[in-house]
């Protein structure tokens, strides 16, 4: 049965634990799958401007992909956005109540009247078990939730959000390589982009070690495809590139503190630490990445007096400047045809024949 805690006279429900409800019996972290997955188009959710919110989290790679998509796009015009966390000052006995809209004037967000994303959950499925997760991307006309599907939710904005893109906005999911770019994604999650977190959620050493050597061979695989490509289909950014930066943006400052002495570090890996500084110097990319977020420690998050304070995480890394180190020279460039174009958009030169 559901717990709620009653704040500002809402009830609201208890988050669930990942431990509790995503772990099987030998301690393997099997991740929820998406609740609401309805597509958008004639009979689907409508594509409208005026209509959709995304909601995302700075450490959450899951919907920062998305968000990272929403600028390359140019709809941040069409859809909405707004970064929800917890609010950890709260008593509550140290049960979670999940994301909420803190960066909402009273912690209420204006379009919907919700403190909680959990709110719009419940109200869109009240039989909904599973944690609220972002992104979500909510109707706020009607006060639903329209899609949490992160496997798919960029590719809508790729695709069905086209009226509404920006003159100028890049082709992130080519036709003739969406077939191609599916299949990567795909090893991207199983391999690389969920492997890290099997390891960092691991109920058995078992569990652990196994999650641990997937992520690490995953990206030697990675490392080997960059030696000769710029980015991952060749010339230009695609899908499949949002969705392993935001994963190799958080590896050193934030990851690396959960699953103990890493085998490698991302600047150890020659290509793939130069193909993420590439990245990062797009500014929807660099707009949308929070270093100093990825690495809060929990005395900085919630302010606990007798937290044992971390000479690295509390004092090394505020003073650290990342967006000079990020963008320096990668000099991956002269891996191109197009060197001048990151971007496949109507403006690019044509590659020769």
């Amino acid at each position: 049965m559901a717990e709620y805690i009653e704040i500002n006279g809402r009830q609201v429900r208890v988050r669930p634990s990942e431990k509790n409800s995503e772990t099987d019996s030998r301690g393997n972290f099997h991740r929820q799958p998406n609740r609401f997955t309805e597509g958008f188009g004639e009979g689907r959710n409508p594509v409208e401007r005026d209509r959709y919110i995304l909601f995302w989290a700075k450490g959450c790679h899951w919907s920062n992909r998305a968000s990272i998509a929403r600028e390359l796009l140019g709809l941040e015009d069409t859809v909405k956005a707004e970064i929800v966390d917890r609010d950890n000052t709260r008593d509550t006995g140290g049960r979670d109540l999940g994301w909420e809209f803190v960066n909402s004037p009273g912690h209420i967000n204006p379009e919907t009247g919700a403190q909680f994303l959990s709110e719009l959950y419940y109200a869109t499925d009240d039989s909904y078990a599973g944690r609220p997760t972002v992104p979500a991307l909510v109707d706020y006309k009607t006060g639903r939730v329209a899609n949490n599907d992160y496997h798919r939710l960029t590719n809508y904005f790729e695709v069905e959000f086209k009226p509404f893109h920006k003159p100028d906005a890049p082709d992130l999911y080519p036709e003739e390589l969406r077939e191609d770019i599916d299949k990567l994604n795909w090893w991207l999650f199983e391999n690389v982009n969920n492997a890290i977190y099997r390891a960092m959620f691991a109920q058995s050493l078992e569990a652990f070690t196994e999650a641990y050597e997937v992520f690490f061979a995953g990206l030697e695989q990675l490392e080997e495809r960059l030696e000769s490509r710029r980015f991952l289909f060749g010339d230009y950014v695609t899908d499949s590139d949002i969705r392993l930066f935001v994963t190799l943006a958080r590896f050193d400052v934030r990851y690396s503190k959960y699953i103990g002495p890493a085998k490698h570090r991302l600047s150890d890996y020659k290509n793939l630490w130069g193909y993420a500084r590439d990245l990062y110097q797009i500014p929807a990319f660099s707009h949308n990445t929070y270093f100093l977020d990825f690495a809060a420690t929990k005395r900085s998050r919630e302010g606990e007096k007798d937290y044992f304070g971390s000479t690295f995480y509390d004092l090394v890394i505020p003073q650290t400047d990342y967006d000079t180190i990020w963008k320096e020279p990668h000099g991956r460039e002269s891996l191109s045809l197009d060197p001048a174009h990151k971007l496949k958009t109507p403006g690019s030169e044509p590659l020769p024949d």
